[in-house]
């Protein structure tokens, strides 16, 4: 991609799963990235894998206002002005909404919806003082078109599928761009502990890829060159928008 040599780019959630995915593309298009995790082994593992690349470990909890600032300012610090942040972080325990209470409620909205927010709070002012930038945020085919048992993340990853639109418009004329990708069922460390062990898991999961146009579930790898078009300088006419990445699932 063009445009993204020597950028940095700080992804949340990096440390597994689709965010490694994405740390490990960006760092191969020649970005600097900075991974927020809550698991610095995580990182570790994945800055091996990139090899020579400059990946860097920041211990964040992406709901905690003040460490997400502080966070920032070390990033812009340590490594430079921030080009790319790639709001990637995501938690949930699928429940039948009758069967939750306020303080799963209140976990799920502070990593989904806290998390992005206090992150653009933080870097959104800084892009605009360095003349641009790009923001990309994860958000989930879930928010497009709702899933059973996940009422709370679904309605807090269509929270943030607004909340890009609306900033973008705030912000094109700063030059700061954002979008949103949808990932949709995906091989990662969250759905096997969603999906369990066993002959359920296996026709829970059996069931969600004879849904899926491509007969198969997706990889995190399936996400990363979405992202790293969208944070290069090939996207620069694009803002605003909703991307489906799920192999034809939902096709709206």
């Amino acid at each position: 991609m063009r445009g993204l040599k020597d950028k940095i780019a700080i992804v949340t959630g990096g440390g597994q799963g689709i965010g490694r995915a994405l740390s490990l593309r960006l760092a191969e298009e020649g970005c600097k990235v900075a991974i927020f995790d809550l698991n610095p082994k995580a990182v570790e593992d994945t800055a091996k894998l990139a090899g020579d690349a400059v990946v860097k470990s920041y211990t964040v909890d992406i709901g905690d206002y003040a460490a997400v600032g502080a966070a920032v300012a070390r990033v812009e610090a340590e490594l430079g002005p921030i080009w790319l942040l790639v709001n990637n972080a995501g938690w949930d325990k699928p429940t039948p909404f009758l069967k939750t209470d306020q303080a799963l409620w209140d976990k799920i909205i502070r990593i989904n919806l806290y998390g992005p927010l206090n992150t653009h709070h933080a870097v959104c002012p800084r892009m605009v003082a360095n003349g641009g930038g790009r923001i990309v945020n994860i958000a989930s085919d879930a928010a497009r078109v709702g899933t059973s048992d996940e009422a709370v993340y679904s309605a807090c990853k269509a929270g943030v599928i607004s909340f890009t639109k609306s900033l973008a418009r705030e912000l094109a004329r700063k030059n700061v761009l954002l979008n949103t990708v949808c990932p949709g069922p995906t091989n990662t460390p969250m759905m096997a502990s969603v999906l369990g062990e066993g002959e359920h898991a296996v026709k829970w999961k059996d069931a969600m890829v004879r849904g899926i146009p491509l007969r198969r579930m997706g990889e995190p790898e399936d996400y990363a060159g979405m992202v790293a078009f969208l944070g290069s300088s090939d996207a620069a006419f694009i803002t605003g928008q909703t991307f489906s990445i799920s192999g034809g699932m939902n096709m709206i």
